[in-house]
């Protein structure tokens, strides 16, 4: 076994299939691997076909589920009136947002199975409310920064220098 530097997890090297017997390219003195190992974006070639795409659609599905559940604990919060900490949800909705893309990327394959399409649709769902809830928190941050910068200026100001339409509030 050998690791990549940089590389998050150890790389195993690939095996060579000569004729009946599989070895691997490392030295004669290593163990023998006891089935080809796929390769990341390539079908699997063992027996285990099914059993190794069901635990990729697992852990794509975990993957997801964990994003939704971010967004709708920001979504409940924003909804109900909570303190919200939009440093804290930002920070978890990035690392679960980046964990789902990387896991999208490597088993791009997966991309037409029937629960992981309806899964995205629901995130997609929930992440369109979540969008929907900021943007008026937003719209409410800001209508309440307009008033008080209009209220520190009129405070500052003793009105001599403003015509007297300004006074007037036209």
């Amino acid at each position: 076994m050998q690791t990549q530097e940089g590389a998050t997890a150890p790389v195993m090297e690939q095996p060579v299939v000569d004729g009946d017997l599989m070895t691997t390219d490392a030295a004669a003195g290593d163990a023998m691997l006891p089935a080809l190992l796929p390769d990341a974006g390539v079908e699997p070639v063992s027996d285990g076909t099914h059993i190794l795409r069901a635990e990729e659609v697992a852990g794509l599905l975990a993957a997801i589920r964990r994003l939704e559940a971010i967004i709708e604990e920001e979504t409940d919060a924003l909804a109900t009136g909570k303190k919200v900490d939009f440093d804290d949800f930002s920070a978890r909705k990035s690392r679960s947002m980046l964990e789902f893309v990387r896991l999208m990327r490597a088993r791009m394959h997966l991309g037409g199975e029937v629960e992981i399409t309806v899964e995205i649709q629901r995130l997609r769902e929930k992440l369109e409310r979540n969008r929907s809830l900021l943007e008026m928190h937003y719209d409410a941050v800001r209508e309440v920064a307009t008033i008080i910068v209009k209220a520190i200026r009129d405070a500052e100001s003793d009105g001599t220098y403003t015509g007297r339409a300004a006074q007037d509030g036209k």
